[in-house]
């Protein structure tokens, strides 16, 4: 079983059910799934920039990753319905627990004078979503066979019901908030 797992059902639960007087184990918040997205602007010119983004979420996750594509035509932007523009994973279950763990613990220690993430970017419904400016922070990935920096979000969605209960389950769980 995954660690960051194990922490949830053995720490986690017991905190929150004092911090917020949960009668019912099952009211307590939990992370439901964790959705990772790359954003692919130049795949209008260059198609081939997806195939490796979408090689490096799978180097990242251990998943395949989905090639998302426009949903509307926007002509100042040269795009047309239904091109490619970016990839997407989702993980649930143990992977979520394995990438949750690794981001936390090894990827955001590898980020240039990295003082915390932001507490502020709940989006009112307790899921929680990071940007990240480069995939070099993951030790998957080999700097020598990338051939551009690409930025990625990870969006951790939660079953609390607003942004205070996710953020203590994000902090319980060992999320390095800045303030």
């Amino acid at each position: 079983m995954a660690r960051l797992k194990d922490v949830y059902q053995n720490e986690v639960v017991q905190k929150l059910r004092a911090e917020f007087n949960y009668k019912n184990i099952m009211e307590v918040p939990r992370i439901e799934k964790v959705v990772i997205n790359m954003g692919l602007g130049e795949a209008i010119q260059n198609v081939k920039i997806l195939d490796s983004a979408a090689s490096e979420l799978g180097k990242i996750t251990g998943q395949k990753a989905v090639i998302t594509k426009a949903k509307k035509s926007i002509a100042s932007f040269k795009l047309r319905e239904g091109m490619p523009i970016g990839c997407m994973v989702t993980l649930r279950r143990e992977r979520m627990y394995e990438f949750l763990d690794r981001l936390m613990n090894v990827a955001l220690a590898r980020v240039r004078d990295f003082k915390g993430v932001s507490g502020k970017a709940f989006d009112g419904q307790g899921n929680y979503t990071l940007g990240i400016k480069e995939q070099l922070i993951f030790p998957e990935i080999n700097y020598d066979e990338i051939d551009k920096i690409k930025g990625l979000n990870v969006t951790i969605v939660t079953s609390a019901k607003n942004d205070e209960e996710g953020k203590a389950l994000l902090k319980h769980m060992g999320m390095p908030f800045r303030n």
